[in-house]
């Protein structure tokens, strides 16, 4: 990710946050005033600049990524390359709505809501719908309201998502994104508990089907969520991290101090470390789960998600492994990808009770 680069000496091109979404800037080097540029784009990224041309990453919540050249003396634009030109019908979309809620020591905090939306659908009279709660990996990242085509597979299959700017995620300012600030594993927990509480409590989702699901990071949350706290009726971990100490001794150089920040000093706090890892806390898990993990991942070997496996099994608790052969940190293949959503919904539906509509291959919950 790139926010910034110099248009010559006397200006910078900018993407900063508003809570409108990104919004592309010029800053005067000699006033230092900034100037707004008009784009029909709710996020940016990796800004370059060349003469008096930029060029980034640019999408909405109704426009898929794409890249787009500016010209920045006539704010002509042009758009290179579409990442995805499928098109989803009106009927099956649902557009994402920004909201806020309350969370823990009377702060506020933010997420992307996005509703169930089927045309050819309508639920039973009075049924609320299963809510998915989505936590964003980085931890620093941010969601925001984009064009995701995965958040669409939930949505028009009748379900609910959350995607949850937890206090820490980038985009708020600099207080927010400092709440994380040697409370990763808690923050983030809490604030993904209480959107999903706030949506139940506006009638949004059912109290009794709600999932939590996350990858990387966004795992480590999950795992967290399902073995410390009593809340979720259903997880998914996606080669989450389930040992912090581990990840702090074998994570690559870029990550390698960001431990000291959002946990503390290591091995001064060691203590704290194994307290915020859900690896030491898996016979604690009290709700079905799915794991999906790659076997060449050195970030999170597999031995983390078999852990969990094994308490699954000695605690007679329902649960699913699926193992990718010839993946890593992050899953590559288009077939394992399509497999992993597909599998966490055959998951779903098993648990919560419902039957899918799509002709995929269930997979096979042990323990039920």
């Amino acid at each position: 990710q790139r926010f910034y680069a110099f248009s010559g000496p006397d200006e910078i091109v900018c993407i900063y946050s508003d809570p409108g979404g990104a919004k592309l800037g010029r800053i005067d080097l000699h006033t230092g005033k900034l100037h707004h540029i008009e784009l029909f784009y709710s996020t940016l990224g990796s800004v370059q600049v060349s003469g008096k041309t930029a060029a980034m990453f640019a999408g909405s919540s109704t426009l898929a990524e794409r890249v787009l050249v500016l010209d920045l003396d006539t704010f002509a634009q042009e758009v290179v390359k579409v990442a995805n030109p499928a098109h989803i019908e009106s009927g099956f979309f649902s557009l994402p709505k920004p909201i806020e809620f309350p969370t823990e020591r009377g702060l506020t905090a933010h997420a992307i809501y996005y509703p169930p939306r089927n045309q050819d659908h309508q639920p039973p009279a009075g049924e609320k719908p299963p809510l998915v709660v989505h936590c964003h990996g980085g931890p620093t990242g941010s969601a925001g309201p984009t064009y995701p085509f995965e958040y669409q597979y939930w949505t028009s299959r009748g379900l609910a998502l959350v995607d949850v700017n937890y206090g820490g995620s980038t985009g708020y300012g600099r207080a927010y994104r400092q709440r994380l600030n040697g409370n990763w594993g808690v923050v983030d927990v809490d604030d993904c508990i209480n959107a999903a509480r706030h949506l139940v409590d506006q009638g949004l989702a059912d109290p009794g089907r709600v999932s939590i699901t996350g990858g990387s990071a966004g795992g480590f949350t999950a795992l967290l969520s399902l073995t410390r706290r009593d809340f979720y009726n259903a997880g998914a971990s996606h080669y989450g991290i389930g040992d912090l100490e581990l990840f702090v001794k074998e994570t690559h150089k870029f990550e390698s101090h960001y431990g000291e920040t959002l946990v503390g000093p290591y091995p001064e706090r060691a203590d704290v470390y194994r307290e915020r890892s859900a690896i030491h806390f898996a016979d604690q898990m009290r709700c079905p789960v799915i794991l999906f993990q790659g076997d060449e991942d050195m970030i999170v070997p597999p031995d983390q998600a078999e852990t969990f496996v094994e308490a699954c099994r000695r605690n007679h608790l329902p649960y699913a492994y699926v193992l990718f052969q010839g993946e890593q940190h992050g899953f590559r293949q288009d077939k394992n990808i399509r497999r992993a959503f597909e599998g966490e919904l055959s998951f779903l539906a098993q648990v919560f009770g419902f039957e899918p509509a799509d002709d995929i291959e269930p997979v096979r919950i042990e323990n039920r």
